[in-house]
């Protein structure tokens, strides 16, 4: 369902009415018979969960804010009675907005520093393991399925289902949980997945442990990997669609 976004004004205007205990109380369940007053509800429900993910995010980097200011906001602002003039309120919002995404960006480089030295442990030990084999580049891998067709080239197009993980073993892509592999050109993708899927023929399963600098690198690929992060990936090569090579020129008059 798409929920309604509200501005950047209106968002310090609104709060779910159910964080206040004591409005909740006192309110009389809301009657919804007509179609009107279902939309009525539906939209402030709607702005309600919209700030409720917002006010969690807040509480995350340690910028709680006063949910029952911001509820006599709301109200004041209804009855046309706001203690603060709307260009303050603008700036306020800003200043917000501006201290967010300077947490925000702190947590992400915290986040970066963490994943690398998880990342260099990890690998080391990995290395070691029996069966896991190590490319001159610094990919890692296992043949889980070894199988007899042909291999791709960089240049080929490609048919996987794959799964991949973090180091924790989260999952956060994975083209089986959608049902359906995924087809792509093999040099369009991470420089890990190029490299190592031209390793594997069809029919083949292998696990893959790719070195950050490998994959999306010190920015990571926000907001669901984080920089230096070292990735798993089983990867399964269904099928490959060669590449037609270019044509020839003509060069007799």
């Amino acid at each position: 369902m798409k929920l309604f976004k509200p501005t950047l004004v209106a968002l310090a205007l609104v709060a779910v009415v159910g964080c206040n205990e004591e409005v909740v109380a006192e309110a009389k369940a809301p009657v919804l018979d007509t179609e009107i007053q279902k939309q009525s509800y539906g939209l402030g429900a709607s702005i309600g969960m919209y700030m409720q993910r917002n006010l969690v995010e807040h509480d995350k980097l340690g910028l709680s804010l006063d949910k029952s200011l911001i509820i006599n906001g709301f109200v004041d602002s209804i009855e046309g009675k706001s203690l603060i003039e709307q260009e303050e309120i603008q700036t306020l919002l800003q200043n917000l907005d501006a201290s967010m995404k300077e947490k925000q960006q702190a947590a992400l480089v915290e986040a970066a520093e963490a994943s690398l030295a998880e990342g260099v442990d990890f690998l080391a030990e990995n290395a070691k393991k029996e069966g896991v084999m190590v490319t001159e580049s610094g990919i890692q891998y296992e043949v889980i399925t070894e199988g007899e067709g042909a291999k791709p080239s960089a240049e080929d197009t490609v048919t996987v289902h794959y799964k991949g993980t973090f180091l924790n073993g989260e999952t956060f892509d994975s083209s089986y949980d959608r049902n359906e592999p995924a087809v792509f050109p093999l040099n369009r993708v991470i420089q890990g997945w190029t490299e190592g899927v031209q390793l594997m023929p069809i029919g083949s399963k292998y696990k893959f442990t790719i070195p950050s600098d490998l994959a999306y690198g010190p920015n990571g690929n926000p907001p669901r990997i984080p920089g230096n992060a070292v990735l798993q990936f089983e990867i399964e090569l269904l099928d490959i669609q060669v590449a037609e090579a270019p044509a020839e020129m003509d060069t007799q008059g």
